[in-house]
């Protein structure tokens, strides 16, 4: 099976990464562009395309200044080691042997504003740029317009690869929405955790978040590969849910 989960708005610039392996995004001619679109915009512009404050705009308008090619590990670092978002802490790939990030690098796929699909030892230079952000390029008025196909292409492609007809979307709705399911070839499972509070199930976005990244490790660390083993998910208290979960929806509760 193949994971897909999204980039993370918080990151990590210093921690060392565990391993020296490295590669280079796949999409990457298309970061260069969007890079120096945004170079050019002033820091009001920024703040207004982002919704963040003057000061993160500032902060990455010099990030998108110094961002330059090509990516080597002396200007830039493992996607993998540099997310430190409620995902990739429930991941927590800074405890997986070389043989789990080694594994994690052919079933892990990031979905990603600006660099559209990552594999966990890709290098990325800082940047902030969410996938919803309407950013308008000479290809549309968002960055789902700018991406088109190309990031369900990759997806698919890594599919092949792992020669698995069996797509695991740990990713948000937002960065989802980048693929086109119609043309993915697998199908397309989607685990949803929910907390019980007042009697009921729900969503808590916090624990969903973290719980993502819990069942990202599992899958790896115990090299899943069919969708009966992933019902046996149990970090941190989950079990799955046989009557709330429908077709290719998933619950696992606690």
């Amino acid at each position: 099976m193949l994971i897909i989960i999204s980039a993370a708005k918080k990151l990590d610039l210093e921690s060392p990464p565990k391993t020296d392996k490295y590669s280079i995004p796949s999409l990457l001619p298309g970061s260069i562009l969007l890079v120096d679109k945004l170079k050019k915009c002033e820091i009001s512009e920024l703040t207004k395309l982002m919704n963040i404050s003057y000061g993160l705009s500032e902060l990455n308008l010099r990030r998108y200044e110094t961002w330059n090619t090509p990516f080597t590990p002396e200007n830039a670092r493992q996607a993998c080691f540099t997310y430190f978002g409620d995902v990739y802490q429930g991941l927590d790939i800074k405890n997986f042997s070389q043989k789990d990030i080694d594994y994690a690098q052919k079933t892990l796929r990031i979905i990603s504003g600006l660099y559209g699909t990552l594999r966990p030892l890709d290098l990325i230079q800082p940047y902030r740029l969410p996938m919803g952000t309407k950013l308008i390029t000479n290809k549309g008025k968002n960055l789902y317009d700018f991406w088109g196909e190309k990031i369900t292409e990759q997806i698919n492609k890594s599919l092949a690869e792992k020669n698995t007809k069996i797509l695991i979307n740990l990713a948000s709705n937002e960065y989802f929405k980048a693929l086109n399911p119609k043309k993915i070839n697998a199908t397309i499972y989607k685990p949803v955790f929910m907390q019980f509070k007042n009697g009921n199930y729900r969503v808590v976005s916090f624990y969903a978040k973290k719980a993502r990244g819990l069942m990202s490790q599992y899958i790896i660390k115990n090299k899943i590969t069919n969708i009966e083993d992933l019902k046996n998910f149990n970090m941190e208290d989950y079990s799955f849910n046989k009557e709330l979960s429908v077709g290719e929806k998933l619950v696992f509760v606690r």
